[in-house]
């Protein structure tokens, strides 16, 4: 008969009344507090539960009450969570999610399967997130925005995939030059459009960034299947 167990890092806390799975591998120093489930059942009706998949938590994450990290649907493969990581109360990833390094979910957050969170980014509280959805670097969601579009990196959004703007809280954290940052604001301007094609727009703009930041803003724009959040109408605040 295949055994497996659960895979715990140095220094791991597991508090009285929080779960950690034979599916889980859980890196050093991560915290798991109450109620918190790590590895369970993905909530999909054709699993069949003897498929051996995972959960992996990186480094110095926390998990906290309440928190449920759900397990792949695929044969051999994992949700992951990223290194230093903080998950708030009642927040849940579902299966085959890929949250990076430096993620911070609110209480009461929801991402739905496959959903790919990118490093330094911020959901408030009670947003929920559709499956398949991208969110790229340093991106900021209201609390309680429903999210059913790609964000694209930088950016802030709120309401039903509203864009109101770059995160300039979340850059100015980052330490970037201010070259880099006009670049940003102008990329954005150019592309970020109440109306016309962001992605065409995007692909002319690539070969002539300068700077890393402006070219993963511009190529963000190249992937992906489901459609763009974008500004409202007469909304392009947050770039001054």
């Amino acid at each position: 008969m295949w055994i497996h167990s659960a895979k715990l890092g140095v220094d791991v806390e597991v508090t009285p009344g929080a779960v950690v799975t034979r599916w889980a591998e859980v890196g050093d120093r991560v915290v798991v507090h109450p109620g918190a489930v790590v590895g369970g059942d993905p909530q999909y009706l054709a699993f069949d539960r003897k498929t051996p998949s995972w959960v992996r938590v990186g480094a110095d994450s926390t998990l906290r009450e309440g928190v449920t990290l759900n397990r792949s649907i695929y044969e051999d493969r994992a949700t992951e969570v990223g290194a230093r990581c903080f998950f708030m109360a009642n927040f849940h990833a579902g299966y085959d999610c890929a949250v990076a390094d430096d993620v911070v979910l609110a209480n009461g957050a929801l991402l739905d399967g496959h959903v790919e969170m990118v490093a330094f980014s911020f959901i408030g509280g009670n947003a929920a997130v559709h499956q398949f959805s991208r969110s790229g670097a340093v991106v900021m969601v209201a609390g309680v925005a429903p999210i059913i579009s790609d964000v694209p990196p930088y950016c802030v959004v709120a309401d039903r995939n509203a864009v109101a703007g770059l995160n300039l809280v979340g850059l100015k954290r980052r330490g970037w030059s201010c070259e880099v940052m006009r670049e940003l604001k102008e990329a954005y301007r150019a592309v970020m459009q109440p109306v016309g094609n962001m992605r065409a727009m995007a692909a002319t703009l690539r070969p002539d960034a300068q700077s890393e930041q402006a070219r993963t803003f511009l190529e963000f724009f190249s992937d992906g299947k489901r459609p763009l959040a974008r500004p409202r109408r007469g909304r392009e605040q947050g770039t001054e």
